[in-house]
């Protein structure tokens, strides 16, 4: 079987790339875009929607100052910055112009930087390392995730041809969180308010699509390997085509 008919991974050379804010736009009262741009993003690739790119947050001097230095994968030691893992959004090759969406959650560094992003500052990412590109040979998916998914869940839902069919399940703090998902495929969504409803449970009532399915989960990492152990003793799905990401742990800032 070819790379085209089979879920692959393809690896990419890791650059770290200087990037100037160019918007900020509120989704939602708690999901803020920030959009980058600059001549560094030239050559960027993200081939797959759960793609992931290190966005670099200096505390101190020392650090700011190694970032001009820094090898990404190296064990080299000294002065590091703090480093979260993000999911590109949209990048437009044309406009240079790369979307990351970051959930306004707290003070660790990523959303304590978003929540006062301003147009002119400066931002350092690095990556995809890689990505996982699942083609178009499944009739029907099942996307299961909280508001860190919620950038991979929208770019896979735009990426689906007519013709597929996706259920997608969305924990959110309140249902102001919502957002508006554009799709060309029949999509039905279920928005999981945390407190009110159990994820888990919401999984066992969904009605899995028909047809050839692939499953995907992204939330704290306790909770999708629970999900994934529902999906895979409870409602029966096959191991080979479910995915389950810990995106974050209860112990630390949830990334996007």
């Amino acid at each position: 079987m070819n790379s085209a008919e089979s879920i692959h991974r393809v690896m990419h050379e890791i650059k770290r790339r200087k990037l100037e804010v160019l918007r900020v736009t509120d989704l939602t009262p708690l999901m803020r875009r920030i959009t980058l741009h600059g001549p560094e993003l030239a050559g960027f690739i993200s081939l797959g929607a759960d793609d992931h790119v290190k966005l670099l947050f200096p505390r101190n001097a020392e650090e700011q100052a190694a970032l001009d230095t820094l090898q990404l994968g190296s064990s080299n030691e000294g002065p590091r910055p703090a480093m979260r893992d993000y999911t590109p959004r949209r990048y437009d090759p044309q406009s240079q112009e790369l979307d990351i969406d970051f959930v306004l959650h707290g003070d660790g560094p990523a959303a304590t930087w978003a929540a006062q992003a301003a147009p002119g500052q400066v931002l350092y990412i690095a990556g995809p390392r890689g990505s996982m590109v699942v083609p178009d040979i499944f009739d029907s998916y099942l996307l299961i995730g909280d508001e860190t998914a919620l950038p991979a869940i929208a770019r896979r839902l735009e990426e689906l041809p007519a013709g597929r069919t996706a259920k997608v399940l969305v924990e959110v703090a309140n249902l102001n969180e919502r957002q508006a998902l554009a799709s060309q495929a029949e999509v039905a969504i279920t928005w999981v308010v945390r407190g009110e409803q159990d994820l888990l449970d919401a999984i066992r009532q969904v009605e899995i699509p028909a047809g050839k399915l692939y499953a995907w989960v992204a939330t704290e990492a306790t909770l999708s390997r629970q999900a994934r152990r529902v999906l895979l003793d409870e409602r029966g799905l096959d191991d080979e085509f479910v995915k389950a990401a810990g995106y974050w742990r209860q112990e630390e800032e949830p990334a996007a």
